[in-house]
């Protein structure tokens, strides 16, 4: 029996898991500002999300008020959400340590242009959320209204005041 292919959460199931998510690990995040990954960690640490940055190149360092951790075994318990910037042929071992790790853990997030249909069928042997090729900060963005700040997604497209 083949696994069902992936499909990407309707829009309630994702403000649902961005709502009850408290304390997200991002694998790969840069300690480099203009880098996406920290980008997006910086946004949902200030949107109240207990952010825990995973490299091992910046292990011992403190990034939004957490240091940073060398893996996923050095995270806190409480993670509930794995967030994921590595490419995707590393996306597969990651999964299985955040399964492995987190007794409490609800979601696997793979970032804009990561996939990985194993990570999926792990995820989902598991009874997890899955999302992939997402960004959660543009989704928390576009599903609690933040983008209407910017002039976006207001469905009025007009140069007049």
């Amino acid at each position: 029996m083949n696994a069902a292919p992936y499909s990407p959460p309707d829009d309630a199931a994702l403000k649902h898991i961005l709502a009850s998510t408290k304390t997200i690990a991002v694998v790969g995040v840069s300690a480099n500002p203009v880098r996406p990954s920290y980008f997006v960690a910086r946004y949902l640490s200030l949107r109240g999300y207990r952010v825990i940055p995973v490299n091992p190149g910046h292990a011992g360092a403190e990034l939004f008020g957490e240091r940073v951790r060398t893996s996923l075994s050095d995270c806190p318990d409480e993670t509930d959400m794995v967030d994921v910037f590595r490419r995707s042929e590393h996306v597969p071992p990651i999964v299985a340590e955040a399964i492995e790790r987190f007794e409490h853990l609800r979601t696997i997030w793979l970032q804009i242009g990561v996939e990985s249909d194993a990570a999926y069928s792990m995820a989902r042997a598991k009874g997890l959320n899955f999302v992939q090729n997402r960004c959660p900060k543009i989704e928390y963005q576009r599903l609690f209204g933040e983008l209407r700040k910017g002039g976006f997604n207001t469905g009025v497209i007009s140069s007049r005041l």
